[in-house]
């Protein structure tokens, strides 16, 4: 990495005054049944990018729940065999951004030479989305925000979330991967991607989407996990205007989402759903 991208990716962290952040956060949603919404509030975890620098180099980004810092810094260094006791560690600085957290670990002088042989270059991961990526500015790109979104019936998407089931052969077997989902308006699955990787199963579908050509506008995507901000991203970034899953958001993938126009739906199940996005009055009954 060149010096200017390392003074780049520090400016994103230094601030005046210290940020606090949240480890959750309240957010308005309106939860839809079949043949109602009734207005709600929901906390979520929050997730923030925390950029790892070890001697003052840049190692990697990961996302967090922005607590115990310092136990997470000596735990993933043990983890990675950058040190093999805690007590190699000389200092841990920790400085608060405006876009997230930066975490400076100085070694003892005598374990430095580790550092060097540990340095990684990470093949794909099925779990971190972002794994290996040494700026914040790499993980949280400038989205272009979405103009608009098809008019969604809430019946629709209770009829693709009782057909999905179905169509996920591979967790019928294993019980173990998730599935994505591209789906028309009406609710109708046009295709299912299964992956043990939640962003393996999505960049699946849009891949598949790319080569068949098929409109995203068209309708809208509907995963069996939770909501991460990478998957806000990918589907702002494959123009997909709508998003679904059944599990809870984080309050990063809800800040994306509002700030991208997407629509989020999560928590949807078989009788509800919350909405915590709908920038463009898509979800009729």
């Amino acid at each position: 990495m060149s010096a200017r991208k390392i003074e780049e990716a520090r400016a994103v962290l230094e601030v005046a005054a210290p940020i606090e952040y949240a480890t959750a956060d309240e957010h308005r949603t309106t939860k839809i049944t079949p043949d109602q919404t009734t207005p709600g509030t929901r906390t979520l975890a929050n997730e923030v990018p925390v950029a790892l620098e070890f001697d003052g180099s840049p190692y990697a980004v990961m996302m967090l729940t922005p607590a115990d810092l310092e136990d997470f810094a000596v735990g993933f260094a043990l983890s990675e065999r950058i040190i093999a006791r805690s007590d190699e560690i000389a200092r841990i600085d920790v400085r608060q951004g405006t876009r997230g957290i930066g975490i400076d670990v100085r070694l003892e002088r005598e374990h430095s030479a580790r550092l060097a042989e540990r340095r990684r270059a990470i093949p794909g991961q099925s779990g971190c989305g972002i794994c290996g990526l040494t700026s914040i500015e790499e993980a949280l790109p400038q989205l272009t925000p979405l103009t608009a979104a098809p008019r969604l019936a809430q019946t629709a998407l209770f009829r693709a979330l009782e057909s999905l089931p179905a169509r996920q052969t591979l967790n019928q077997t294993t019980g173990a991967v998730h599935a994505a989902s591209f789906c028309r308006s009406d609710g109708e699955i046009l295709v299912v991607r299964e992956d043990v990787g939640r962003h393996n199963a999505f960049d699946k579908v849009i891949g598949h989407m790319a080569r068949e050509g098929l409109d995203a506008f068209s309708g809208f995507a509907l995963l069996t996990s939770r909501c991460s901000y990478e998957l806000v991203q990918k589907a702002v970034l494959a123009r997909i205007p709508i998003l679904a899953t059944i599990s809870a958001p984080t309050e990063l993938a809800v800040s994306i989402a509002h700030a991208a126009n997407l629509t989020l739906i999560a928590l949807a199940r078989g009788d509800s759903a919350l909405v915590f996005n709908d920038p463009f009055g898509s979800i009729a009954k």
